[in-house]
Parts: structure tokens; sequence; C-alpha cells
């Protein structure tokens, strides 16, 4: 069955100096799936986070990621994939000198609008924990914190 995508052209957005295109929203795929691209900055990734709605799938395009899933560090190149499970905690850095560019897929769908969300509205981490918390409540996500990268 293909479906007509709601949404044309896609929202791009950017918060934290990282570029955000949501490329299928949920309402795209009747919530079975979500999916953007990232671009982020050299040497920048999220707070170790889990997610409790959705798994993901991150797929690098460009740049090399250090992934760190559950205390387990891999590293990904571009072409390389990987599943990080919804309730298991994760993050990930950019370690190479160029930007990094993935594609995110979540299923179900609905976090993809978390970046437009999060952007609308100018929110910093930690600066702004009372909203993060808030949208971190609707979007079923919880923030533990920065990660201690090996040198």
């Amino acid at each position: 069955m293909l479906t007509k995508p709601e949404r044309n052209p896609k929202q791009t957005v950017t918060w934290l100096g990282g570029h955000y295109t949501t490329t299928v929203d949920r309402r795209d795929s009747g919530g079975i799936v979500g999916m953007f691209v990232a671009e982020v900055p050299a040497g920048n990734g999220p707070p170790i986070h889990i997610h409790h709605n959705e798994d993901e799938v991150i797929h690098v395009t460009q740049g090399e990621y250090e992934m760190w899933l559950d205390g387990t560090i891999s590293r990904l190149k571009p072409g390389q994939s990987i599943f990080l499970p919804r309730g298991v905690p994760h993050t990930f850095h950019v370690v190479s000198d160029v930007p990094g560019r993935n594609v995110t897929v979540l299923t179900p769908g609905g976090f993809e609008q978390f970046f437009p969300d999060v952007a609308a509205r100018n929110l910093r981490i930690p600066q702004d924990a009372e909203a993060m918390a808030e949208l971190s409540d609707r979007y079923g996500i919880t923030f533990l914190g920065l990660p201690e990268w090996p040198a």
C-alpha cells in the first residue's frame, strides 16, 4: 500500500547546531514508522537517553560515529547501521573531523516531532531542564546525563 505524504516539502529545523529533516512523519505511515535525517556537528551528540516508546535504527551516511549502547562502545562509519531497542540507554557522538549525517528510523513513529518542538522553543540542555522534562514526558524519553567518553 502506498500513501501520499501529508507534508511537502519536508520540515527541516536547527537545534543546538544540528539540522534535522523529517522525511517520514507518523501521519505519513499511519503511525507505524517515523524517519529523519540528522546532520550533527563534529564532536557533538546527545546526552545518554532512553526511548520508552520506540525502537530506533541509526544508519550513518557521513562522518564517523562512536555509539554507546548500555555501556558498550562501537564505531560506525558511512554505510553502517545500529539497532537501538526501546528501554535501553544509549548515546553517540561524531568522532570525525567532518560533521556526521545519519538517517534515523523509529518504530512506531512519533518521536520525529521532538526536534521541531524543541527547536521551536529554542530549548537548551541543561539550561531549560524544566521545559525539557515536560517534552520528555510527552515523547517518552528520559535523559540520563552526559557520557564520559574514553580519551
